[in-house]
């Protein structure tokens, strides 16, 4: 195998073992009554390269190189309260800001969620009347 192919495998190896579920979703601790969980968004990058001068009027020279990067950082916080169950004991905690595209999903969801509490008040009063 080349020099540039072992490089290659070497620089994917260590990629590889920065890419890992545990850098993404962290191990569960306790506080009290919450488990806790950390996520995190990993960016990567990687590049390879090679070039050759055989030069007539200039000495001739080779040369290659290999490269990559990992960035990790956290975007969210999973907070699940053990003493709540179901849904209502699980919080979602941001830690960016949410995009233009984002806040609107949300605000879109919310109008939706709010208008079904609505929908269901309606037929539930509806449904008293008739009694």
């Amino acid at each position: 195998m080349s020099v540039v192919a072992d490089d290659v495998r070497a620089t994917v190896d260590e990629l590889l073992k920065a890419v890992s579920t545990k850098n993404v979703i962290s191990e569960p601790y306790e506080v009290g009554d919450k488990v806790i969980i950390t996520i995190t968004k990993l960016g990567l990058g990687f590049g390879t390269g090679k070039g050759e001068s055989k030069g007539a009027t200039t000495p001739s020279g080779a040369g290659q190189g290999v490269a990559g990067a990992v960035g990790v950082s956290p975007v969210a916080i999973l907070v699940i309260n053990k003493s709540t169950s179901g849904p209502g004991g699980v919080e979602v905690k941001s830690l960016t800001p949410p995009s233009g595209l984002g806040k609107a999903i949300g605000d879109i969801a919310s109008s939706i969620i709010q208008g079904m509490g609505e929908s269901r008040a309606k037929q539930q009063q509806q449904m008293t009347e008739k009694k």
